[in-house]
């Protein structure tokens, strides 16, 4: 199987993923739940990985990392834990699902929405932003990288004008976070919520927020934490005031070496090497008649993501074809992206994407082209 689904979860691993998550399986204990070497052992590996985390941020204090089972919990957790009643939240209509639908349930409870638009590439209206603020308004909430175009959106100025107005900034990384090089201080995102069965190479279950100095959220769940046994409320430091019940410290444990091998690799390297990737492709069936693509393919910076359609074949026939008849895994619908294909109107048709990781090679990129010629000439 040629595997070109990495948007959705990276099925190729470093060897030193696999490698850590079996030592852990055998290994560890509950981290905070005793002082024997089993529940030392475990609270070791997640500081190891808080550490690591912290590296990759560029954020001075590895507390402020607070791990949770994937983006989604971080994104609910961030978004239901700082907007309330009678607020009002600017976000975008690049979002996954992930953001839309808590957003959403805030808004039965009287959490008013407003929702910059993007142009015919899928290019975020950053102009539009600060024309929705209101006295009434308490944060943006933003994707950094579209998973549907792979367009990439500045959250530096989303931050720079958020802090400029008095607002927060919670930034979906579900797509960037190991693709791409994010200083959380130099850019001011005050919440970073991050998945990292992704760009991160870690194992699905993992995931988690990065949280600014000074932002206060109320916990998505409260429980156990191994500390204030005897106390009614949930423990107000970070991070366990956000990290109730046992933490996934066997998979942290391959995150951890996910992130390590990123951080030794080279970010860069292993951006160039993505992009690289996503370009040969793009450039061997951009000219083949009856394709649309969806995205800015001519931005210096993108997600290694190649989105498109034949003619007007329904998106989830072309990726079965795919399957099916080349071995070539995609994806296809809506991608949990519902106002994006608004945008474009496919909401009936879909698209299909391809998404290129650090493990895929140049034939691949070129039997996947071949295919998609193939598909296109019948």
């Amino acid at each position: 199987m040629i595997y070109l689904d990495n948007a959705a979860t990276t099925m190729k691993k470093p060897p030193e993923v696999v490698k850590a998550v079996c030592a852990a399986l055998e290994a560890l204990g509950n981290s905070g739940r005793g002082a024997h070497e089993g529940s030392l052992d475990a609270s070791r590996v997640i500081y190891g990985t808080r550490l690591a985390l912290a590296g990759l941020f560029h954020v001075s204090d590895p507390r402020r990392i607070v791990f949770s089972s994937n983006s989604t919990e971080s994104l609910n957790t961030a978004i239901k834990g700082i907007f309330k009643e009678g607020d009002h939240v600017i976000s975008t209509v690049l979002e996954h699902n992930s953001v839309l639908r808590p957003l959403y349930e805030l808004k039965e409870r009287g959490v008013s929405l407003s929702f910059a638009g993007a142009d015919e590439k899928g290019r975020l209206k950053l102009e539009e932003i600060e024309g929705l603020i209101t006295p009434k308004t308490r944060g943006i909430v933003v994707t950094h990288a579209s998973n549907l175009t792979g367009n990439i959106v500045d959250v530096g100025a989303v931050a720079a004008l958020a802090k400029k107005r008095g607002l927060l900034t919670i930034v979906d990384a579900s797509q960037s976070a190991g693709a791409f090089p994010i200083d959380l201080p130099a850019t001011g995102i005050d919440v970073l919520c991050f998945t990292g069965h992704k760009a991160l190479f870690g194992p699905q279950g993992t995931g988690g927020m990065v949280v600014g100095e000074g932002v206060k959220i109320r916990p998505l769940k409260t429980g156990g934490t191994g500390v204030q046994t005897f106390s009614k409320t949930q423990p107000e430091e970070l991070p366990t005031a956000l990290e109730a019940g046992t933490l996934n410290g066997h998979s942290l444990a391959g995150l951890k070496a996910g992130v390590e091998f990123i951080l030794e690799t080279g970010i860069t390297a292993i951006g160039e090497r993505e992009a690289f990737l996503a370009r040969r492709f793009y450039e061997a069936v951009k000219e083949v008649p009856g394709l649309k693509f969806y995205g800015d393919y001519e931005a210096g910076k993108r997600c290694p993501i190649v989105t498109l359609n034949i003619g007007d074949y329904d998106s989830a026939e072309v990726s079965d074809a795919l399957f099916e008849d080349f071995g070539i895994a995609t994806r296809s619908g809506g991608h949990c992206a519902p106002l994006m294909h608004e945008t474009f109107g496919t909401v009936e048709q879909g698209a299909v994407r391809f998404s290129f990781s650090y493990f895929n090679i140049p034939e691949e990129a070129d039997a996947a082209a071949e295919a998609v010629k193939k598909i296109a000439e019948q």
